[in-house]
């Protein structure tokens, strides 16, 4: 993934991803530190359903449960993000990528939403569902780039998506730990309708692409 950005030049030319990560990581940092700031940013359903709240289906993805979930999470965006923005800067200028982003937010959630909006015992929150677009509008352009899993083993972009889709659908049916996945499945869908529909050509592209491996 590193290679592509660079050969892209993406480092260079993708501001709005690193002021993304610098924003998350702040309001994440403190939210922790200040639990009631944390209460009023998650998506809280019954507060959106009854009070109006309506910001908290976009904060909801500015905060984190730990660490280790603002790591992986940010770390994900900084790879694919870079990407996404550059092609949607070009063809929306600078108001493209930051609309694709809080767009991501608002469709990954959406559905959680509906499901929850009168149970008081609901909460959700992290930037899964919007990095989760990031990953898969790329995998439209790039299908066969590597993704390493864990750093070490590489495995075509198509193949994660199809791997990543399986585990979060059958994750979300059984629905026995805290993860939305539900939210990693819709981010995924805008992520590549938002592709195929936002940037020209992609559909041809993907479709070439598809027909000619390259492992």
């Amino acid at each position: 993934m590193t290679r592509l950005a660079l050969q892209w030049g993406m480092l260079a030319n993708a501001p709005i991803t690193l002021a993304i990560i610098g924003l998350t990581v702040l309001v994440s940092w403190l939210a922790w530190k200040r639990p009631p700031l944390l209460e009023r940013l998650v998506l809280w359903p019954p507060a959106v359903a009854r009070n109006h709240q309506y910001d908290r289906l976009v904060t909801y993805g500015f905060v984190h449960a730990g660490g280790t979930h603002l790591f992986f999470n940010m770390f994900t965006l900084y790879f694919f993000g870079q990407v996404v923005e550059v092609l949607f800067t070009r063809r929306f200028g600078l108001a493209g990528f930051p609309l694709f982003y809080v767009g991501a937010l608002l469709a990954s959630i959406l559905p959680t939403y509906l499901t929850h909006r009168d149970d008081p015992g609901y909460r959700s929150l992290g930037a899964s569902g919007a990095v989760s677009a990031c990953l898969f509008a790329f995998i439209v352009i790039a299908p066969w780039e590597k993704i390493y899993l864990y750093g070490a083993l590489g495995i075509p972009a198509i193949l994660y998506a199809v791997l990543y889709v399986a585990y979060s659908i059958w994750m979300d049916h059984r629905g026995r730990d805290n993860v939305n996945h539900s939210a990693h499945l819709w981010g995924a869908a805008f992520g590549v309708l938002a592709m195929l529909a936002g940037i020209p050509g992609a559909p041809a592209h993907f479709l070439e692409a598809l027909s000619h491996p390259v492992f």
